[in-house]
């Protein structure tokens, strides 16, 4: 993990220190980091629903006749098929002024994966999808909702580069919150302790007994061992070790950022209920004993064994790997919908109102069809419903720009197809209506906003935009609301 932030990054050799040429090719739009020492690899970089990324083959693939990918532009994209899913990365195969080339367009998640070559295999360059609210912003939401959610790391290789464009948080806060799960799941055991005892218990260490108390004069002092029910003292001391760890470079890495130093609290917190222990590096041996054995009976046990080995192993977790970072995705969609959650359920709670969660499968209403090729559709979920009296609220959260963009832009100036999707997310939630019968209706939609957008819009008191339909003798009402994401 060596995250620093941008400031110092340009000093010691960053984008803006790449020659003009390289800088302003009007070719790609992605960063490419061209200061790399001889043995750093590329690392490409992106943000989400953002430009594409434009990959050329001089990384993948051997030079060709002419220029471009050739006949290796198949090859590059089954070798990183798997890269591109997690990702939710569209591939696209192109021409360009220098001949094909491949564009990368990403999808709704955040992280890093390797890439492969097209001819070997072998990984030879990093992928990084950036939040385009900001690091800080997806850190302020999982430090609130808890760090657990939807962040998955993927069995592939460590991203070579990536450790520069990560923020050490990103690993090692899911990492923490395994440990802490960990600890909370650990099964009582016995331990092997040795104590000077009045009384017998257990075995004597007579050899011990003769050369110290008896020779002293002080035969009532009884050098003992016995077996002592424990709650795993020798996990708990590699917890420690780990936690201690992870929370010295929280500290010396994260600088002044926010949730690194939060994160940091949150070991200290771990660590003072390990002070019955020592901390311990463990061996990779004993990771290794401990995933295959028969002890990890709890998933919760699994996950923080395993993630202990990430962190023996130098994985991006605080330690001398600087360029190197485990491979992981973040559905931003679903990290949006959480922390909406949160925000209903508090909101639903200062009324006395009953939520209901389409991620809790409490929300669902089957689709019967006659034709069943159109099983495909089976269900509407809408993610919330909150009731309260005789009026319900359904409310769906949405990962997108278009509420910013209605604001800013206006509907007239939007692009076709943004226009298109958020008439499709409207109509949505009106057919969700209908499923309700209920006095007062309303349907909202929430959509992500940088803080000062919202803070303007606020101010005009244009955050929540609502309007009234009506038909059939009822009467809806419709929200367009927008929430900050984060700080920034």
């Amino acid at each position: 993990m060596s995250y620093m932030p941008s400031e110092m990054r340009s000093k010691i050799g960053s984008s803006d220190t790449m020659p003009n040429m390289a800088r302003h090719n009007p070719i790609r739009k992605n960063r490419r980091h061209e200061f790399r020492s001889p043995e750093q690899k590329t690392l490409f970089d992106g943000t989400d629903h953002g430009h594409p990324i434009i990959i050329s083959a001089d990384c993948f693939a051997p030079k060709q006749q002419g220029g471009g990918w050739g006949v290796f532009a198949e090859a590059f994209l089954r070798a990183n098929e798997l890269a591109f899913k997690h990702l939710e990365i569209r591939p696209e195969v192109g021409v360009g002024s220098q001949g094909t080339i491949i564009r990368l367009f990403p999808g709704g998640r955040a992280g890093a994966m390797p890439l492969r070559s097209a001819q070997t295999q072998q990984v030879v360059a990093g992928l990084v999808v950036k939040p385009r609210f900001g690091w800080s912003g997806v850190g302020k939401i999982l430090d609130e909702i808890g760090w657990h959610a939807s962040l998955e790391f993927a069995d592939l290789p460590m991203v070579p580069g990536s450790g520069r464009e990560v923020p050490p948080w990103v690993i090692a806060g899911p990492v923490i919150s395994r440990l802490a799960a960990l600890l909370a799941q650990v099964r009582r055991g016995y331990r092997e302790t040795h104590e000077m005892l009045t009384k017998p218990r257990g075995k004597i260490i007579w050899n011990e007994y003769i050369a110290g108390p008896l020779r002293t004069g002080m035969w009532h002092r009884l050098p003992c061992t016995f077996p002592e029910l424990s709650n795993d003292p020798q996990l708990r001391s590699m917890v420690k070790w780990c936690l201690e760890r992870l929370r010295r470079e929280l500290l010396d890495i994260g600088g002044n950022d926010k949730t690194a130093a939060t994160l940091a609290m949150t070991a200290d917190r771990l660590i003072e209920l390990l002070r019955d222990v020592s901390p311990r590096m463990p061996r990779k041996t004993e990771i290794e004993q401990r995933m295959g054995g028969s002890y990890l009976e709890h998933e919760a046990i699994r996950r923080g064994v395993e993630a202990i080995g990430w962190t023996v192993d130098e994985r991006g977790l605080g330690g001398g790997r600087e360029l190197d970072g485990l491979a992981w995705h973040l559905p931003l969609s679903e990290l949006w919908e959480s922390y909406v959650e949160t925000i209903v359920r508090r909101e639903a709670a200062l009324v006395g109102a009953d939520v209901r969660c389409g991620r809790k499968l409490e929300t669902v209403f089957p689709i019967r069809w006659t034709d069943p090729s159109l099983r495909g559709m089976s269900h509407l979920v809408p993610d919330f419903v909150v009731w309260h009296r005789n009026q319900v609220k359904i409310i769906d959260a949405k990962y997108k720009a278009h509420f910013s963009e209605l604001d800013e832009s206006g509907w007239l100036k939007m692009a076709e197809d943004s226009r298109d999707a958020h008439r499709s997310d409207f109509h949505q939630v009106l057919a969700y209506a209908a499923l309700f019968d209920a006095r007062q209706t309303t349907v909202t939609l929430v959509y992500p906003l940088r803080r000062s957008t919202y803070e303007a819009l606020s101010a005009r008191n244009r955050d929540i935009v609502c309007a009234d339909l009506s038909f059939a003798g009822r009467t809806i009402q419709a929200e367009l609301r927008g929430i900050p994401f984060g700080d920034v």
